[in-house]
């Protein structure tokens, strides 16, 4: 018997509708867990305290607080629920290096945002400076920097504290790792994590508060997503930051990438890094062309000598250095480039290479502008 006009005609209706009903369920579904999971989130870790208590509470800043002692203090005092949301949002939102020392009157119902923005305001106090730190200096460069700013009178204490970490480095894990490794060497522990940057202070802090400041910084830059890569690529943060300092000093930020492709390729290939860069670093001179008893200067840092990464960093590098030590350029590893020359002295432009024959060839051709620019700089 034929099947009824008006079944027929249900039929076809719900497959019609049936997809959209479908996806409308997903949608609900979805919708909900986002919600589950936005909740969850901001009950445990972005809700006030006690979103009821007004009642105030005196909170104190002492002058050199870092932005990690400050998160635990409010930690302590119940005004906020996680330390480590306080800390990581102050610096996402450019509060971080802002949070000023004073006597405070805060509450349990006020938000992470509102405590930022009370804590950034400050009390008032004149006895604030400000410092930079330009990308590529060394340890030795930015202490130099710092007493030239008129942070410091004396570099003594900084160099000290940057060559072993002393009541540092249990502050945080990354560092506590180098110090654990315990590299034959090494210079300093803190090569390469001292992130260049604009910092602002109460004049008269302690080195500890600064060099606390800049590695609260790197500790934010250096974060999940680069953590994530890292481990994509098998390398730990210290690998990363001491491919990304000679990066740094190897080429022009528009060349970043393409530097460490070739980094990477000598590296798959198990080849030399070969990086004049680390010798320059050894022996503290900044000659371009360096003679072949220097090559051969036996030197952890020395990558004409040792397969592989130096011991460790050879300057402090900014963001745009690290991010292409995690993702160098895609073209130029797929197309095996494995030489690099400096081209121009003066701007830093590159000679990219796949041959040593190629490679000689460019150097042949440039080893003059670059003995031209020793001598010039030498006078």
């Amino acid at each position: 018997m034929a099947e009824p006009i008006r079944g027929r005609g249900w039929n076809i209706a719900w497959r019609t509708v049936r997809p959209l009903a479908i996806f409308l369920c997903a949608c609900v579904l979805v919708l909900g867990i986002l919600a589950t999971a936005w909740t969850y989130l901001y009950e445990h870790y972005l809700m006030p305290p006690d979103p009821t208590d007004t009642t105030a509470v005196e909170f104190v800043v002492k002058r050199g607080s870092s932005v990690s002692s400050i998160a635990k203090q409010l930690k302590e005092a119940d005004l906020v629920r996680n330390k480590g949301v306080f800390q990581y949002l102050s610096e996402f939102i450019g509060k971080g290096h802002q949070l000023k020392a004073g006597t405070y009157e805060l509450n349990r119902a006020m938000t992470i945002t509102e405590i930022i923005d009370i804590l950034s305001a400050g009390d008032g106090g004149t006895d604030v400076m400000k410092f930079t730190i330009v990308e590529g200096l060394t340890v030795e460069g930015i202490a130099d920097s710092l007493v030239e700013q008129k942070v410091f009178s004396s570099p003594d204490r900084f160099l000290e504290l940057c060559r072993t970490a002393e009541g540092i480095a249990d502050k945080y894990d990354f560092i506590q790792d180098v110090v654990d490794a315990a590299d034959e060497g090494r210079s300093y522990v803190l090569e390469g994590y001292l992130y260049p940057d604009t910092y602002e202070i109460y004049v008269g802090s302690s080195e500890e508060t600064v060099i606390c400041k800049m590695l609260d910084r790197v500790n934010v830059i250096y974060g999940v997503t680069y953590r994530s890569r890292a481990e994509e690529l098998n390398m730990d943060m210290d690998e990363v930051i001491t491919l990304a300092s000679i990066i740094e000093k190897e080429g022009l930020r528009s060349s970043f990438s393409k530097v460490s492709a070739v980094f990477h390729n000598r590296l798959k290939e198990n080849m030399a890094l070969g990086s004049d860069v680390t010798v320059q670093y050894a022996l503290g001179v900044k000659r371009l062309v360096l003679t072949q008893s220097e090559l051969d200067t036996n030197s952890a840092y020395n990558t004409y000598l040792h397969k592989g990464l130096p011991v460790g960093a050879i300057c402090n590098p900014g963001d745009a250095a690290i991010e292409a030590a995690l993702y160098p350029d895609s073209d130029y590893l797929e197309e095996g480039y494995l030489y690099f020359a400096l081209t121009d002295p003066e701007t830093g432009e590159l000679a990219f290479t796949k041959t040593l024959e190629e490679h000689n060839a460019v150097v042949q051709q440039y080893r003059p502008l670059w003995e031209a620019y020793d001598k010039k700089n030498q006078q």
